[in-house]
């Protein structure tokens, strides 16, 4: 028998709330964090508005020396892995031993900033203006390792880099090394902050940017009028738990993750396999480890970028995984709200993934007008519906064909084995 994972904790910094209850909020209403880009100079580049975070202090949950020694992302998931260990009620070192608490916390590209502006500081005024933390700055493990060191968690210490499908990695990853017995519990997700002028300028020149100049109407998934997605930055993070575990200490728990998937499309460093291929073996594998049926699920959180073949490719992947249920389940891509996360998506994703079940919320597609003849499923359009949903499969697929899918169930007493 596989042991069984709770959700008993989660944190966010996003562009719609620097707190996870605050996002999932504006979620439900359908808000967009999208607006004007302030983080790089828009003269230099064709694409004028990101989905940032807005109002986010460090210092609140660190201290203000090492803040500057470390990159935003960093910053980010130390936030929200704060915010999570706090509200699962979890004390290291008193409720459960600091060996036995892993960290995995993935993330795309790490300190591309920091890195721009230390070059910068090295091509102008030599080696000598360098911060001496520029490394620790920019890689991309480190939000990994300041989180243990801040929060004492001496176990596992990982980090997923693949891509936009980081996030779903690490927590999948994560979910499967509790399973192994390498940890009890694990505080695991995703964080990035790369909106930078030679990010987008990078991504713009290779048209997976939308270049709509109306921040509200930008990131439009599954609309015949889409053209790219919005950059976006934040992080989530949630702490998985050994079940038996979590109900020793009368922990809350928000639902249980029960599979995970992971391939590679082995076809192209940026576009999907045709009709999704990759995307299908990562959902059939979740499935099987999950140890359900297609028809069992209720809601799928779509990777959903808002690009033209992401998103006619992933509906494709669907169908033919769900066959005749692709009709009667629904999809929805909360990135036309958060713009894409990178590293990032696939754990904030997983926590409204979450709070989904948990509320009987399905969380809508905003921005979606204009129907796609070759996109025809329940993309849950503009508003938010109520629904007992028993089942969510969250999808996310990053660059040079990385794939993940992740599975979470409602929590139900009535099976636990003592």
């Amino acid at each position: 028998m596989k042991k069984r994972i709770a959700i008993t904790g989660i944190g966010a910094v996003t562009p719609l709330g620097n707190d996870a209850f605050t996002t999932w909020e504006q979620i439900k209403k359908g808000v967009s964090g999208i607006g004007p880009a302030t983080r790089f100079d828009v003269e230099k580049v064709d694409v004028k508005i990101a989905a940032e975070v807005k109002g986010f202090a460090p210092e609140e949950y660190m201290d203000r020396k090492e803040t500057r020694r470390v990159g935003r992302f960093t910053q980010f998931a130390v936030a929200a892995s704060k915010m999570a260990v706090q509200d699962a009620g979890l004390r290291i070192g008193e409720d459960i031993s600091p060996e036995r608490v892993g960290v995995w916390i993935g993330s795309g590209i790490g300190g591309l900033g920091e890195f721009e502006e230390q070059f910068l500081k090295f091509t102008e005024k030599g080696q000598r203006r360098v911060n001496p933390f520029t490394i620790p700055m920019l890689i991309p493990d480190m939000a990994a390792g300041q989180v243990s060191i801040e929060l004492g968690a001496k176990g596992i210490n990982n980090c997923s880099v693949t891509a936009c499908a980081s996030g779903a990695n690490s927590i999948g990853d994560a979910f499967h090394a509790i399973q192994n017995g390498d940890a009890d519990i694990m505080i695991a997700g995703g964080t990035e902050s790369t909106i930078t002028g030679m990010t987008v300028a990078g991504f713009s020149n290779m048209t997976a940017l939308s270049k709509n100049p109306d921040p509200n109407k930008a990131s439009r998934p599954f609309d015949k009028n889409r053209d790219g997605f919005v950059m976006g930055e934040g992080a989530g993070i949630l702490i998985l738990e050994e079940l038996e575990h979590a109900l020793a200490r009368n922990a809350k728990i928000y639902g249980e993750i029960i599979g995970y998937g992971s391939t590679g499309d082995a076809h192209h460093i940026t576009t999907p396999a045709p009709e999704g291929e990759g995307a299908q073996r990562s959902m059939k594998i979740a499935l099987a480890d999950a140890g359900i049926t297609p028809e069992e699920v209720d809601y799928i959180n779509a990777h959903g970028t808002s690009t033209y073949y992401n998103d006619l490719y992933e509906t494709i992947a669907i169908k033919k995984v769900f066959n005749e249920h692709s009709y009667r389940l629904s999809v929805s891509s909360t990135k036309s709200m958060t713009g894409h996360l990178l590293g990032a998506a696939g754990a904030i994703e997983a926590i409204f993934s979450l709070l989904a079940i948990k509320e009987g919320i399905l969380p809508p597609t905003i921005n979606y007008e204009t129907p796609d003849e070759d996109l025809d499923l329940d993309y849950v359009p503009n508003e938010a519906k109520k629904k007992d949903i028993e089942v969510v499969l969250s999808n996310s697929l990053g660059f040079g064909g990385h794939n993940a899918t992740l599975i979470f169930k409602k929590f139900t007493r009535d099976i636990v084995l003592h």
